[in-house]
């Protein structure tokens, strides 16, 4: 119940003028909407104050040719590498550093060494026990990658590094970095050339959990089964080097990916002679690694409404039965990427479908999937076409797809991306019937996780962020437009950025601040990828509001688009394009582990004192009798007893007939005085007021999270009708812990219920402390029963389903 308090019409002034003035203890002040720039890097003539590239922007162009032979039996590669890195920094360099990825699965690597037994943020070796006092349980999982890597000569083996001339040069490896030094300094504007020759063992990816390898399928028709071969982080690569950092070449710990410099490829690939290559770039060779039938049907995919075999599973599971030792060079072109992946199998079957994007840009892209039996109807049914949708979507948000392919593989790795390709896990399960089913999981896993992966072709094969330093600039934005994207598939999927699904990990303990290095964060999913979707969908959808967000996000995109934006970059943009400041929304949720939890303490009704006695007293005597009875009050009547002035009536006075509410000429001379003595402004706007008997209710809220956010109310009214009300988070510029607001109604709109963030936008994590009048809070049994219902999704019911029903004389149902 909303309780009303009769005010002054000189203290209701006051009150408006100072609502959100609270008592504030001397040298505690926190100002939440500070400038960000104390933070952000002076904006200099390459990063401008806008977040857009300055007029003497630059960056490294770095192109590859590149031979690689894939040795099947031996599960090994071996290639010669030539680069011609092209200087467009203010610098002289004086030595190159490149990336050497697979030395992270080197025994002495700092990846290796440094790896914790049991703990947070460690996929293995071990779990802790329940209790926390026993000693952690070494898992199955880590004996069988510390027996692959045991038995295995794993890391790069380099040979033959030498300059454009053929002279030698000098190399010096550290960890999963090299410093090639050069001959001759290299100074701005100018080109160098080198090569070498390389070879490495090919890692099984479900032994070691890396972001490349192979899977083995023992149970396939051939002798000695099949492999799936997924090639990544599989050349060395340049480190990049930036105006912010220079050379980004931080050590590879597994967890911060990359960043890497545009440049174009040409690469040939040689592999047995069955299998079919999907890689980064355009096939240069067409006619000579596919059958006339197979580059039929690619062109009939052009323009078809659903999917095209070019190779139908059919084909695919003949292929799996036979080996060859000839081979087959596909070769491979690509232009302006910042990397390259390749995937190559005899069990593939490849099916694609043209997008007619349109445009100037890229007018047809080819989406093609390429996946063993193992996908079935799942892959058959979903993969390309969802490529095609994360295409549109994203396109919207940011610049038309500017390749010819996009592509998604099915193999060992769950989920990865690199230019033009990316790497997708769920599978069918085999039945004893011959059937493959799959989960409502699985479905939701195999469409949301190739919208994922396509989306980061966009961010960050396009907008190249610096994934080493800053994991959530791709995984936070990406994630983010992966929802989107997915609500547009199918809304009744759980996509996991809402609002209020990052709450748990808000108020947790192990939470660090999204802007800590990626090596570095205590829980990568929901630091890097959830909260900053979180984040940036609360942004969208009740901060700026979808046209002002959406103009500026695809602002950043394209001024970023083929560059390496850093964080300052899209948080100037988005304020600079929006129009709106945002400082104080960057460093609460990037900056900061404050959560998000405003109380609503208190609401008073206000009514205006119209100083008039007659009609003052007497809103004062109907107050006053409106209080409840006293229980000795209530008794005494109960029982019968009298009162002693009713016995008495002769001893009744003046007093018993008038009270402290009877009204004499003394207030009402006082009251005609102090009209008199109002300007007519002011007795204009008393009048008004007083014939208007509107109500004044003033809530007062707390902040008990710390992060600042806008204050959204749901109002419901006596009469049945209700509205919402949103006030900006800058009402707690002044008073960031505690903030009163005053809010006035019509005579006829009574305030009966009073609720703070009512649809859930703002990620509060104590609902219970926003409703006024208190909510009976429901039950933890309901609250359990409906965590459970989730596990529902992950029944076969494709499978189940078939399942006969049982009756009374069944022997195993009575069992």
């Amino acid at each position: 119940m909303i309780k009303p308090l009769l005010v002054s019409a000189a203290l209701l002034c006051s009150l408006q003028a100072g609502a959100d003035a609270i008592r504030q203890t001397k040298g505690d002040f926190e100002d939440k909407f500070r400038q960000l720039d104390e933070v952000l890097p002076t904006p200099n003539v390459y990063r401008n104050a806008a977040g857009e590239p300055g007029h003497q922007y630059w960056q490294q162009q770095v192109d590859y040719k590149i031979q690689a032979r894939l040795l099947e039996e031996k599960r090994r590669l071996e290639a010669s590498l030539t680069v011609h890195y092209r200087n467009n920094s203010p610098d002289t360099l004086r030595y190159l550093w490149l990336q050497l990825d697979q030395n992270i699965f080197k025994s002495d690597s700092m990846a290796e060494l440094t790896t914790a037994f049991a703990g947070i943020g460690r996929r293995g070796p071990a779990t802790e026990a329940g209790d926390g006092k026993k000693p952690a349980k070494l898992s199955m999982d880590e004996l069988r990658r510390q027996q692959f890597m045991a038995d295995h000569q794993l890391g790069y083996d380099i040979k033959d590094v030498m300059d454009g001339t053929g002279k030698p040069l000098k190399v010096t490896i550290v960890g999963t970095n090299m410093r090639i030094d050069l001959n001759q300094p290299l100074k701005p504007g100018q080109s160098t050339e080198f090569s070498l020759n390389y070879a490495y063992n090919i890692v099984e990816e479900n032994a070691v959990s890396a972001r490349g390898g192979y899977e083995h399928f023992p149970k396939d028709a051939r002798a000695g089964g099949n492999d799936i071969f997924q090639l990544a982080q599989w050349f060395p690569r340049l480190h990049a080097y930036t105006d912010y950092e220079a050379w980004t070449n931080k050590e590879f710990l597994g967890r911060g990916e990359f960043t890497l410099e545009f440049g174009n490829y040409d690469v040939e690939l040689t592999v047995p002679a069955d299998h079919i290559v999907a890689a980064t770039g355009s096939l240069q060779n067409a006619d000579k690694v596919l059958t006339r039938e197979q580059r039929k049907r690619l062109k009939e995919a052009e323009k078809a409404k659903r999917p095209v075999f070019v190779v139908t599973e059919a084909e695919a599971l003949e292929n799996e039965k036979e080996g060859t030792n000839a081979s087959k060079t596909w070769r491979f072109k690509a232009e302006n990427v910042r990397d390259f992946a390749w995937a190559s199998s005899r069990k593939f079957m490849w099916d694609a479908k043209g997008y007619q994007q349109g445009g100037d840009t890229q007018p047809l892209v080819m989406a093609m999937s390429f996946y063993p039996k193992e996908g079935g109807d799942l892959w058959k049914k979903y993969s390309t076409e969802a490529v095609v949708h994360t295409m549109q979507v994203y396109s919207r948000f940011s610049f038309d797809y500017p390749y010819p392919v996009a592509q998604s593989v099915n193999g060992p790795v769950g989920g990865m991306e690199y230019p033009m390709i990316t790497f997708n896990g769920p599978r069918t399960t085999l039945q004893d019937d011959g059937s493959r089913t799959y989960s409502q999981a699985e479905k939701r896993f195999l469409i949301g996780v190739v919208i994922h992966e396509v989306g980061h072709i966009y961010f960050p094969m396009l907008v190249n962020s610096d994934e080493r330093q800053w994991t959530w600039m791709d995984e936070g934005l990406n994630s983010f437009l992966d929802g989107v994207a997915g609500r547009e598939w199918d809304s009744d999927m759980p996509w996991g950025i809402e609002p209020s699904e990052i709450v748990d990990y808000m108020v947790s303990s192990t939470q660090v601040p999204i802007m800590t290095q990626s090596d570095s964060v205590l829980r990568l999913g929901p630091n890097a990828y959830t909260k900053p979707a979180a984040a940036l969908t609360i942004l969208r959808e009740t901060i700026l509001g979808r046209e002002l967000f959406d103009f500026a996000f695809k602002e950043y995109a394209r001024r970023w688009q083929y560059k390496r934006p850093t964080p300052a970059d899209f948080f100037r943009t988005m304020e600079e394009a929006s129009g709106v400041d945002l400082d104080w929304f960057w460093r609460g949720w990037f900056y900061s582990t404050d959560h998000v939890d405003i109380s609503l303490d208190k609401v008073y009704k206000l009514r205006l004192d119209t100083e008039n006695p007659d009609i003052d007293f007497a809103r004062d005597k109907a107050q006053d009798l409106d209080k409840p009875m006293s229980m000795s009050l209530e008794n005494n009547r109960k029982q019968g007893i009298r009162e002693w002035r009713e016995l008495n009536q002769d001893l009744k006075d003046f007093y018993d007939e008038n009270d402290r509410w009877t009204v004499t000429n003394k207030e009402r001379n006082k009251y005609n005085k102090f009209i008199k003595g109002l300007e007519d402004w002011e007795r204009a706007a008393l009048e008004r007021a007083v014939q208007e008997d509107k109500n004044y209710y003033v809530l007062e809220f707390s902040n008990l999270g710390g992060l600042v956010m806008p204050i959204i109310l749901k109002l419901d009214y006596a009469d049945g009708s209700s509205e919402t009300m949103r006030i900006p988070a800058e009402i707690w510029r002044r008073s960031p812990k505690e903030v009163k607001k005053l809010i006035v109604t019509d005579k006829g709109k009574e305030l009966t219920q009073v609720e703070l963030d009512p649809r859930w936008e703002t990620a509060d994590a104590d609902i219970e402390n926003n409703f006024y009048p208190r909510r009976i809070v429901p039950s933890r049994v309901e609250a359990y029963k409906s965590e459970k219902s989730k596990a529902k999704i992950h029944r076969d019911i494709m499978q189940d389903i078939k399942t006969e029903l049982k009756n009374d004389d069944d022997k195993d149902n009575k069992q």
